[in-house]
């Protein structure tokens, strides 16, 4: 039988390369959501980015040939001093932890502990001229996703969905927070989506049943989903539109955004109306994780 991403590929009638890029990819706690794509779909290609080279060897075994892994600090395009903490810990960041945030929250300060400090050249997503472009952009990089959009505006151009973490407390000094990143994104065309996770984090000293990791009620942080803005499907190219279609189903459990996109194709009679009925039937059936 075929699989779930190959059938909704032939319903599009998908053709041509999907370009995917992780600013921040290390393969530290959860399955990105565009992994079973990446691995699967002939035509999709992946740019994980990692700054840290304790990351490197573990995403170039994970995706082999499917992908381009680049050893690079994406921001700017300055040099900047980087904050190195363990390497489990996920805090390595090009901004300095606030010792005042770390002491809020239940652990912190051993999480953000630095061990060392070095000197690191970014790259300009806009310079790096490997990539022709990016359909789909997920981002985890401690603070420094906002100086990432700024200097991307280009590469970015065509991208329809963007996930990445946003901090409600920032945990670095001079971090751009929730309110920053959602003004730039909707400045730039995109609107809000879904919250893949939003975790929540125990305030200092008070600990719940034993464990300091089950939250009260304070949010820390969020993976937030933007999409190219859904109001003006006018803006978006027939194949953009399908990529859009194969994104909500595949990346975001969205059937609602996947049959209002599919609505706009066959209105403007690029798929017929079975379409639609395809889709509906696909979603009776269960979806299988074909990561690996």
């Amino acid at each position: 039988m075929l699989s779930r991403i190959t059938r909704i590929s032939e319903l599009l009638e998908l053709n041509g390369a999907l370009f995917i890029a992780d600013i921040g990819a290390a393969l530290l706690a959860e399955t990105p959501v565009y992994a079973p794509l990446v691995l699967e779909h002939p035509d999709a290609h992946l740019f994980s980015f990692d700054g840290d080279p304790r990351q490197i060897a573990a995403l170039k075994a994970r995706y082999g040939s499917k992908a381009t892994v680049l050893e690079h600090y994406v921001g700017d395009g300055e040099a900047h001093t980087a904050y190195v903490c363990e390497e489990t810990s996920g805090m390595t960041s090009l901004f300095k932890p606030s010792p005042r945030a770390l002491s809020f929250f239940n652990g912190f300060d051993d999480f953000g502990r630095v061990l060392r400090t070095e000197r690191v050249q970014t790259a300009r997503l806009d310079s790096i001229a490997a990539i022709e472009r990016i359909d789909f952009l997920k981002m985890d990089i401690q603070g420094s996703e906002l100086s990432v959009l700024q200097h991307g505006t280009q590469t970015l151009r065509e991208c329809l969905a963007i996930q990445l973490e946003v901090s409600f407390v920032g945990l670095y000094e001079e971090q751009p927070t929730f309110g920053d990143i959602d003004q730039w994104m909707r400045a730039h065309g995109y609107l809000p989506h879904s919250f893949v996770d939003v975790k929540r984090w125990s305030i200092s000293p008070v600990v719940r049943n034993n464990n300091f990791r089950i939250p009260f009620n304070q949010l820390l942080e969020a993976d937030a989903v933007y999409i190219k803005d859904p109001l003006a499907l006018e803006r978006y190219s027939d194949v953009q539109l399908k990529r859009q279609v194969l994104f909500a189903d595949l990346f975001f459990d969205s059937p609602d955004l996947a049959v209002y996109c599919l609505r706009e194709l066959t209105a403007r009679s690029v798929l017929g109306t079975n379409a639609l009925q395809h889709y509906f039937a696909l979603l009776n059936e269960p979806k299988v994780n074909t990561a690996g």
